[in-house]
């Protein structure tokens, strides 16, 4: 059975989620459709630790920089659920992250008649029409072919793992965002540790927001456990959150980025890096040292940051881990065995280098139809539309995957999520009506 779309979709995630809503608000005739490989909709529910928050202002959400007036707004779901009023007096500067996934899973709900859920995409082809206009043909795990004239990836990014892990196939060997399931399978097989006891030693590996989060929360889960946060830098950062920083999540500055050349593209990355990446925020970092000075107080130390270090080997024993660690500024070598490590090793972006991707995996069997520059790196215009080699090509968009080409703001956060739906909602527009 073959169905046939307008505009379809594949991931509904906040990215493409927002841009149904734009679609729906803007008064656009398109017909538009979404395959989700999630069983349901969620948000981030492998990292909804217990006090975890958001790191961005909650009216950056799914729809208000685009429609202050939107019904599918943060504020707007507050009230409706009738927790305006309690939230306003939270004593927290961001919102709860099981408060804003249950946002994001309201906001999808009212969409469920525009998403096949729990379905895989399996492959993308271009054929054309009875009319011979060309097409993109998307076929699912569930046996159905999709066909649609134009085609938005919004799959969010690839997981980093990094050498060594990259050969390893353990459970006790995951990424972050695998991180609750993965526990829970841990302990369906027979425990975290040995014999299902709990576990004596645990690995962090990296520096990020997400890794003193994992830190904190295996440090309170396992009060016994030996935790060691492994990071490559001299020690933990912290997030650089001048408002004179934040501006690069202007859509100001996306256009700025978008037409710097490559090395200068370069030079503001290093730049703003520490936005987003490889540092935490404030509050978290309090919390950890904290926790650290304590339990050196009662001379019981049991959560260590080791820095400068970077893992070379790694060895998967029958009852655990072994890492071997050097430290990057003396050379010595150590050893550190865990019953499991979590690698908070961040996100792969589009682009040539060892540590990203030339092109989304969905695109791999069509990406020679598609221009890329004298870096190598994928074309993308200002719509976040790759560019194609010929004219004839269908349009296809990349909704949240565009870090490379327009900078920080496309770095998977909610900052800009509204603006670019409104973006690609309009040359969606252009180009099919």
């Amino acid at each position: 059975m073959t169905r046939h779309h307008a505009v379809l979709g594949i991931g509904f995630g906040p990215a493409n989620l927002a841009l149904a809503i734009a679609l729906e608000e803007e008064g656009y005739n398109l017909e538009a459709h979404f395959l989700e490989a999630r069983p349901g909709p969620s948000w981030q529910s492998a990292m909804m630790l217990p006090g975890s928050d958001i790191q961005n202002h909650p009216v950056r959400d799914l729809v208000t920089l685009r429609n202050p007036r939107s019904r599918y707004s943060f504020i707007n779901y507050l009230f409706e659920n009738g927790r305006l009023l309690d939230h306003l007096n939270l004593p927290m500067e961001f919102p709860l992250r099981k408060e804003y996934a249950q946002y994001v899973s309201w906001v999808a709900g009212h969409f469920n008649r525009l998403v096949d859920y729990g379905v895989h995409v399996t492959g993308v082809d271009v054929d054309r029409d009875a009319e011979g206009r060309p097409l993109y043909t998307v076929t699912t795990s569930a046996g159905q072919t999709h066909q649609a004239r134009a085609l938005v990836i919004g799959t969010g990014r690839t997981p980093y793992i990094p050498e060594p892990f990259d050969a390893v196939n353990s459970p006790r060997v995951f990424h972050l965002t695998r991180y609750l399931p993965a526990l829970q399978q841990l302990e369906e097989l027979g425990g975290a540790g040995e014999r299902g006891r709990s576990p004596r030693a645990v690995t962090v590996i990296g520096g990020s927001q997400s890794a003193v989060e994992l830190t904190l929360d295996l440090a309170h889960r396992y009060p016994r456990a030996r935790v060691t946060t492994l990071v490559r830098s001299l020690t933990l950062r912290l997030k650089d959150t001048s408002p004179f920083s934040e501006e690069g999540y202007f859509p100001d500055f996306t256009d700025y980025y978008y037409r710097a050349s490559r090395e200068r593209k370069n030079v503001l990355d290093a730049y703003m890096r520490l936005t987003n990446y490889s540092s935490a925020d404030g509050d978290v970092l309090r919390e950890l040292y904290r926790l650290i000075y304590e339990q050196r107080l009662d001379g019981d130390q049991k959560v260590f940051v080791s820095g400068s270090r970077q893992v070379r080997e790694v060895e998967v024993l029958e009852e655990g881990v072994r890492l071997g660690v050097e430290e990057l500024n003396t050379g010595e070598y150590e050893e550190h065995e865990s019953d499991f490590v979590v690698l908070a090793t961040g996100f792969r972006d589009v682009g040539p280098a060892a540590h990203q991707e030339r092109v989304p995996a969905l695109m791999t069997g069509i990406a020679d139809a598609f221009a890329f520059d004298n870096h190598g790196y994928l074309s993308v215009g200002p719509d976040y539309e790759a560019q194609p080699l010929s004219a004839d090509q269908p349009a296809l968009f990349l909704n949240g995957l565009c870090e490379s080409s327009h900078g920080i703001g496309d770095a998977g956060s909610f900052s800009l999520l509204s603006l670019r739906a409104k973006t690609i909602a309009e040359s969606l527009r252009k180009r099919l009506l």
